[in-house]
């Protein structure tokens, strides 16, 4: 555990435990953290948005192609963040995002009980053509897109 996470105090909420720092070195905890590195054209308009950022980089997957929430949070520098992605794909239906692009780290399609029907997920991925057996995208390794590696 590092230092200064050490020196915060631990409160009990209701059923949350939050941490609250009172060091002036938490600071020096997020520096050796990777900085996003968005594209120029997909930097969003407000600072620090972490959704609006998500949703820049889900409009850059091609269709045909898939990524993981895991790929996304990587990407923005937030790695253990996933979770977080998949509260911002399910916070923007209406939007014109293509939230049935993103799926787990195994290909599974854990989102689409947040699609209305939830098989409209796996429909639109097969318009798509990507092959889907019992809520699993086919050739996950073939058809999985990583902003890592495409958006350098």
């Amino acid at each position: 555990m590092p230092a200064n996470l050490a020196q915060g105090y631990l409160f009990w909420i209701g059923n949350i435990y939050s941490i609250s720092f009172f060091s002036s070195k938490k600071v020096a905890y997020f520096e050796g953290m990777p900085k996003r590195k968005l594209p120029e054209k997909t930097k969003s308009k407000e600072k620090n948005n972490f959704f609006e950022d998500v949703y820049e980089v889900v409009r850059l997957v091609p269709k045909g192609r898939v990524t993981s929430y895991g790929a996304i949070a990587n990407y923005l520098g937030t790695k253990m963040s996933a979770r977080m992605v998949g509260w911002a794909m399910n916070a923007c239906h209406g939007l014109g995002i293509a939230a049935h692009r993103v799926v787990n780290a195994k290909g599974l399609l854990t989102g689409r009980q947040h699609f209305v029907p939830p098989s409209s997920m796996q429909k639109s991925l097969e318009k798509e053509g990507i092959k889907v057996k019992d809520h699993q995208v086919q050739d996950f390794d073939k058809k999985f897109w990583d902003p890592r590696r495409e958006l350098l």
